[in-house]
């Protein structure tokens, strides 16, 4: 399905992305003290990032006084024009949203702010949080708790009418580009679907999530196996392959992507810790980890420039902040 006009991603070897996902909807304020959740912290995290080398920054909002996800496109227009100015980083907004949002609140701050990119979860998907309940015998705020249990019980709606209106709403009529999230082997299959009708084009950036109780476990032989199954369906010069790796698997995974020819995803959404048993003070920390692990690999990191060229961007002056 490649197309030989396209730019070819073999061009770049020997660079690799970080992305990096500030804040997410996942952790909750109890689980530790470095999550920002004001529209200044996530700010001053997301501009510390990019300055230790993250070249696209993911990002939702939460409640200031809370640190419950929301999607108040308000609340969004508080950081995103202050991390844009201090920033050449490429701002990638989530239409993933907090869980139990409606797809129009999911929708309301991407389609307000109209980005370079935004993320797109590929299915529906059992979405777990409730295990990590058991780790914690007191909570910062009432909604944390009955936040993660309810996940015994919840479907994270994506169905193909979501998908499509998300591409259409987004891509077709405002020019974003695509963080194409993909917590399943048969995720990827939908966006194969997708690809064929001519709702997406590539170049893509394929974000293959790991460890999320609900999806593809994080393991190197089921991360091997969404690459080539990416391949088989996409052609390999159609997409970028980046991973995310929930959790302690976090450094591993991502390395292992690294040797592969894949990019990573690190951030206090997608990992709370630097080491074992040691918090990570900052989603920069977690930058300079990665990055540090790339050098010794002899890679560089690729710039904000490096990524609007690859994923063809529509470049930041064009978006709505």
């Amino acid at each position: 399905m490649s197309d030989p006009n396209q730019t070819n991603v073999r061009r770049y070897a020997g660079k690799a992305i970080i992305s990096c996902a500030i804040t997410g909807g996942i952790h909750t304020p109890t689980m530790s003290p470095y999550l920002p959740c004001t529209p200044a912290q996530i700010a001053a995290e997301a501009i510390a990032a990019a300055q230790a080398g993250a070249s696209i920054l993911h990002l939702h909002a939460r409640n200031p006084d809370t640190g419950a996800p929301a999607s108040d496109p308000n609340l969004f227009m508080r950081f995103l024009p202050e991390i844009g100015k201090a920033s050449d980083a490429v701002i990638n907004i989530t239409t993933g949203g907090g869980l139990g949002m409606s797809l129009d609140a999911r929708l309301a701050a991407p389609l307000a702010a109209r980005p370079e990119m935004c993320s797109i979860n590929m299915g529906s998907i059992n979405f777990g949080l409730f295990p990590m309940v058991q780790k914690y015998t007191s909570w910062r705020h009432d909604w944390e708790k009955p936040y993660l249990e309810n996940t015994r019980d919840f479907v994270f709606k994506n169905t193909f009418a979501d998908i499509e209106q998300i591409l259409l709403r987004l891509g077709r009529e405002h020019g974003v580009r695509f963080e194409f999230e993909c917590y399943d082997v048969g995720h990827l299959y939908n966006l194969a679907h997708f690809l064929e009708r001519g709702l997406v084009e590539p170049p893509m950036l394929v974000q293959c999530i790991f460890g999320i109780l609900g999806g593809i476990g994080a393991d190197g032989d089921n991360l091997v196996f969404m690459k080539q199954t990416a391949d088989k369906l996409f052609g390999s010069d159609a997409y970028l392959l980046s991973v995310l790796a929930a959790g302690k698997m976090q450094t591993r995974l991502l390395t292992h992507s690294l040797t592969i020819g894949g990019n990573v995803r690190v951030g206090l959404e997608d990992n709370l810790f630097l080491g074992p048993g040691e918090l990570a003070k900052s989603n920069a920390d977690q930058v300079r980890k990665i990055r540090g692990i790339m050098e010794g690999l002899n890679l560089e990191v690729a710039t904000p420039s490096d990524v609007r060229r690859l994923l063809q961007l529509k470049g930041k002056e064009n978006v709505g902040f």
